[in-house]
């Protein structure tokens, strides 16, 4: 290989140590990507920014629409009550925590690494890629949690929420997690790439999430968008992962305000799956795992 050629080489999603280094055992691998679970997750929460806009965030937002709407009712569940502003908008928050958690997060945090030089400095150590993507999905995975349980906490215990006691209903509520903050992540990889530079991450990625939530029923009830603008919606993941939130935390007969008119769990699973895919692919031509003769 000539010199030319050996200062563009970089290192794509399938290579697991970087040039040179010899291939470690998987359970090594492994090991040493959950060792790194807990060095992002205290980066993460280190960064001030980063963790207002998107693990604060969804709380902020819930707490000023139950505030804003502490007095309207946004309809009533089968015995007569009163949904309130922070019952009908905590499905909503969790899913945009998801995204925010999921694909806001990783897709800046990586570029800005990349800009960095943090990826090109650890493109010359043995640190495998697939360990460090154990890492920053482990760290989406932990962060996510939290945020999830704090919003479910607080509306609980601050605005008086009633919580789901069918254990079916959890069940949903934790497939629709894993499926959806995986997504999320995956999709965040693949954006990285997006960004021209880290100084512009923010700028690039946080239109798009914000666009996301306010065509897939986070900030707007979805029935109220116009029919071409929920079909729009509809080929995104956010409007899939709210539906399946909505479909755990309201009322059964609130399914009839869905396309549909139905919770459709089939198809949440199905397009979340999609998409996921379909990440996978987009990451495994976006991301480049810079050598640090590059």
């Amino acid at each position: 290989m000539n010199a030319h050629a050996a200062k563009h080489t970089t290192v794509d999603l399938n290579d697991s140590t970087p040039a040179g280094s010899p291939a470690l055992p998987f359970g090594r691998t492994v090991k040493i990507g959950w060792s790194r679970i807990g060095y992002e997750v205290r980066a993460y929460f280190r960064q001030g920014d980063s963790v207002f806009f998107t693990f604060l965030f969804p709380l902020v937002m819930l707490t000023i629409f139950s505030v804003a709407f502490g007095e309207g009712s946004f309809g009533q569940d089968a015995d007569g009550n009163d949904v309130s502003a922070a019952a009908y908008y905590l499905p909503a928050m969790l899913a945009a925590g998801l995204l925010l958690s999921g694909l806001q997060n990783m897709a800046i945090d990586i570029a800005m690494e990349k800009s960095d030089g943090t990826l090109k400095r650890l493109a010359g150590t043995p640190l495998p890629v697939v360990s460090y993507f154990f890492g920053k999905i482990g760290q989406v995975f932990a962060t996510g949690m939290l945020q999830a349980l704090l919003l479910i906490v607080v509306a609980a215990t601050v605005f008086q929420v009633s919580l789901p006691t069918d254990t079916a209903l959890w069940v949903t509520f934790f497939w629709v997690f894993v499926l959806g903050v995986t997504t999320s992540a995956i999709l965040g990889i693949a954006l990285s790439g997006l960004p021209r530079s880290g100084k512009s991450a923010t700028a690039v990625i946080i239109p798009i999430t914000l666009v996301l939530q306010f065509i897939s029923g986070v900030y707007l009830p979805f029935t109220q968008l116009p029919e071409w603008l929920q079909n729009v919606a509809s080929a995104f993941p956010l409007k899939w992962m709210a539906q399946g939130m909505r479909s755990v935390f309201l009322p059964e007969d609130f399914k009839m305000l869905e396309q549909g008119e139905s919770w459709d769990l089939a198809g949440v699973a199905i397009a979340l799956a999609i998409w996921l895919v379909a990440g996978l692919v987009l990451a495994r031509f976006t991301f480049r795992w810079i050598r640090k003769d590059s």
